[in-house]
């Protein structure tokens, strides 16, 4: 995060110079955004919105302020930065370790089917709108397919929840679909930010060079996923089991969440993503029931680290962009909401009905945490890759679509019957 702004006067008379780090305002700052958080949470709860928007809106606000008064200095917006990766790595460690391999695979031939359909509309009509409506590049387009085409299914799932669907053979079809499209958006996000610098800079070697990058890639990835499967078949349940034979709850899970830090850290140090990293642990660590049990005692570093990924997020957005966003930004959603109607829907209609087919399209609309990795992603590399309109347009789509999603389940769940027929 780059500093922002001119330094001018504090409120309260601080002048702070932009090499400066202060680190009790930092501190001060910090322990204001943890509180606000947590006011915002039970706030969006009671109003049966998602809180993500409201941590959304905390980082805009806190840019608008760091901008009339330099609140953070350089240092401080680089404290904020690794806040912001920390809940990066708790929200990919979490999609992991909640992820029923076991299930998944047992449920795969039925759901790849709708999965790949899901994929290849949601990205071909994100890719198709980019570039032949909103005339963006195709390095843009490819990386607003790939977001697209992810699904942040939680945002329903605590409707679906709330209305004891969740078990009905409806609600496990939704969850199964939308961990493979999570899991996929990662692995496709992880290719492509290895190939898209090389293409980039290479010229008239431009396709050697994406093929070698490539290569290398799925080298590091092969390797780093053999070291993932030795640990968790050689070191992970001794692991555990050490951990939670010695010490109460929740120092067991802590152990895991050190572990997980290490191999996301390791992901860093090989040139792919700490967010691959830290999803990769958390499926090794989805694999052993001692340790899903422990997810409970997670749940505190979670709640503490993930808003401050959203509030990066908010926090780096272009206030002078947002005007340029509106018009690619409902542009985009619209290709959003119909993407998932098209690909989910249409073959559930098929199957099960017109309900059960606008329930479960309309529950795997909501993108989240994992498209705004991937567009953050691509705006680290520069505005080639994700201008800053594109980038700001992108995060009133998410925005948008878990406003509306759950709202609109929650009403089509009302009219369903518990058997899913119409």
């Amino acid at each position: 995060m780059a500093a922002q702004g001119r330094h001018r006067g504090l409120p309260w008379g601080i002048i702070l110079e932009a090499h400066d780090f202060n680190i009790p305002l930092a501190i001060l700052l910090t322990g204001l955004l943890v509180v606000l958080t947590m006011l915002v949470k039970p706030i969006f709860k009671w109003a049966k919105l998602p809180p993500l928007v409201g941590y959304l809106a905390l980082g805009v606000l806190l840019s608008a302020v760091n901008r009339q008064w330099p609140l953070l200095s350089a240092g401080g917006e680089e404290m904020l930065s690794f806040l912001a990766t920390l809940g990066l790595v708790s929200l990919l460690f979490k999609v992991g370790l909640e992820s029923n391999l076991a299930g998944l695979l047992k449920q795969l031939p039925k759901a790849s089917l709708i999965w790949v359909g899901d994929i290849l509309i949601s990205g071909t009509a994100g890719y198709l709108a980019s570039v032949y409506l909103l005339g963006l590049s195709w390095t843009t387009a490819v990386i607003i397919a790939v977001a697209l085409s992810a699904t942040s299914v939680g945002i329903s799932v605590g409707v679906w929840q709330s209305r004891k669907a969740l078990d009905t053979p409806e609600g496990e079809f939704l969850l199964d679909v939308a961990e493979l499209d999570d899991i996929s958006a990662v692995l496709l996000m992880a290719l492509l930010f290895a190939l898209l610098p090389e293409i980039h800079s290479g010229g008239n070697q431009i396709w050697q060079l994406a093929v070698h990058s490539a290569g290398l890639f799925l080298a590091k990835i092969l390797l780093f996923s053999l070291a993932c499967l030795g640990f968790s078949r050689y070191l992970e349940k001794p692991l555990t089991r050490f951990f939670t034979q010695r010490e109460a709850p929740p120092d067991p899970m802590l152990a895991v969440v050190g572990i997980g830090l290490i191999f996301a850290a390791l992901a860093g140090l090989l040139g792919f993503s700490v967010a691959i990293g830290a999803f990769l642990v958390g499926l090794v660590f989805s694999r052993d029931p001692e340790a899903v049990k422990m997810e409970a005692s997670f749940q505190p570093v979670y709640e503490l680290f993930s808003p401050f990924f959203f509030i990066g997020i908010g926090f780096d957005i272009d206030l002078a962009s947002l005007g340029g966003a509106v018009i690619p930004g409902l542009v985009l959603l619209l290709v959003a909401i119909l993407g998932k109607l098209v690909a989910d829907g249409l073959p559930v209609y098929f199957l099960q009905g017109k309900t059960a087919a606008a329930l479960i399209g309309v529950s795997m609309v909501p993108r989240a945490e994992i498209a705004m990795v991937i567009m953050s992603r691509g705006r680290d590399l520069g505005q080639w890759a994700v201008p800053a309109s594109v980038y700001s347009a992108m995060v009133l789509v998410c925005a948008a679509t878990c406003i509306l999603a759950p709202l609109t389940v929650g009403r089509l769940l009302e009219k369903w019957p518990p058997q899913g027929e119409d």
